[in-house]
């Protein structure tokens, strides 16, 4: 990934961290909220001014707040909990729910004394599970929240009548208690939902940057492997034919190692071209690369067919691959003496074979990384690759690559045998 594509990520990160605070910081801010509203108005009307009715709305503004100072300690944790990093401690909860029934019991003892006007009693009870339920319904299935909540309506119902509530006050009261956990759910879950989801799209955008790398990784490695091998061969080949001119004193060694000089060279600059990830290969140039090479090393070689002249650019490149690992293959594995390159191109597909003689001493399918690469590199193209013994003790390699995509892009290519590679070799000579 380059620094532009790194500026974007960290950028994009440190906004969903930002839309992450913010949403942490309004769910902490809701149940004081409620609190400080809720719970403090019905002192200025509804609460009857009395020093006992006074102490019970008091202490139920301060076990009140108490619980919002609880709910924010436990928010990070449910909010860890429902984005599956970590798991809530459940001992975390006995804390508020023994506070929710404290809660409760001085609502119901306020009622009880006729401390409060009904509309104040509800406006409490609608408050009271505020900053519990806040919690609670990221650490819960749906489902369970609601019957839950419904437990709770009737709990605090329950509690009221026995404290002698009645009429329109009492059947006010499950609403108001359903409100407020109904109020929460459509309202916290859905925010921790949506940072769930934005969390689980960055690191899926993070996955993908280390899948490019590794993908990048194994470009490198494969067409290094493709560059250097049959260079690396043939500078083997032609410094062994030099020391054997030298030691018989026959002047051609020089020009054996100035050659092994240029390849070298060359190797170099390929390499280069490699890391930029620049390089292609040619097909015409591969064929006449393998044939030159190949006849140095005292290996017949004849290239019939078509020369590729004319078919489109990723699948002369594909099997430019393909001629110069089976080249470099030949090379390394047995003792051939001669070798056959053959290129055909139909209406449907265009087939390379490369077979030699050295079956014997031939290495087998998969022993090397070669193999591997160029059936990856066919496969891009929906192409097949088949290597192995064939009759009369002949090796062959076949590649295939179906013409299809190119027809469907409006690619020319060329049809088969219209110029065969000796032709081109006579003429480049």
């Amino acid at each position: 990934m380059n620094v532009r594509g790194w500026r974007r990520s960290w950028q994009e990160r440190s906004k969903l961290e930002r839309i992450d605070l913010y949403s942490r910081v309004t769910i902490s801010s809701i149940p004081w909220l409620f609190s400080l509203s809720w719970q403090l108005a019905p002192f200025k009307s509804d609460i009857r001014h009395e020093p006992f009715p006074l102490v019970l709305g008091s202490a139920l503004l301060v076990v009140s707040l108490v619980q919002c100072l609880l709910s924010n300690r436990n928010v990070e944790s449910s909010y860890a909990h429902y984005l599956g990093i970590s798991v809530f401690p459940g001992r975390r909860m006995l804390a508020p729910l023994a506070l929710l029934m404290l809660q409760v019991g001085l609502l119901a003892t306020l009622a009880a004394v006729d401390g409060v006007a009904g509309a104040g009693l509800l406006l409490m009870g609608l408050n009271t599970p505020m900053a519990l339920v806040i919690t609670r319904v990221l650490l819960v299935p749906v489902r369970t929240f609601v019957i839950e909540s419904l437990l709770l309506a009737a709990l605090t119902t329950g509690a009221l009548a026995a404290a002698g509530v009645r009429g329109g006050t009492l059947a006010g009261v499950v609403p108001a208690t359903l409100f407020g956990c109904v109020l929460v759910l459509i309202s916290v879950r859905p925010s921790a939902w949506s940072l769930s989801v934005m969390w689980q799209a960055e690191e899926a955008r993070d996955v993908q940057a280390r899948l490019a790398v590794a993908e990048e990784r194994l470009r490198f490695g494969r067409d290094l492997h493709d560059v250097m091998g049959r260079n690396l061969a043939v500078i083997a080949l032609k410094s062994e034919l030099a020391v054997e001119l030298a030691q018989r004193g026959r002047p051609e060694a020089l020009d054996q190692m100035v050659e092994v000089q240029r390849i070298a060279r060359a190797s170099q600059q390929e390499v280069r071209d490699v890391v930029r990830g620049y390089r292609k290969a040619d097909l015409a140039t591969e064929l006449a690369g393998a044939q030159g090479v190949l006849r140095a090393a005292g290996i017949e070689c004849t290239v019939t067919g078509s020369d590729g002249t004319g078919l489109p650019g990723p699948v002369q490149s594909a099997l430019g691959w393909v001629v110069r690992e089976a080249a470099t293959n030949v090379l390394r594995h047995g003792d051939p003496g001669r070798c056959t390159i053959r290129l055909g191109i139909s209406a449907d597909a265009v087939v390379l074979d490369v077979e030699n003689d050295g079956a014997p001493a031939a290495a087998p399918e998969g022993t090397g990384s070669g193999l591997a690469g160029l059936r990856e590199r066919l496969g891009e193209l929906d192409g097949a690759l088949e290597a192995g013994p064939a009759a009369d003790s002949l090796f062959r390699l076949s590649a295939r690559i179906p013409l299809a995509r190119a027809k469907s892009a409006d690619v020319p290519y060329a049809a088969a045998g219209d110029r065969s590679r000796t032709a081109l070799l006579e003429e480049r000579r």
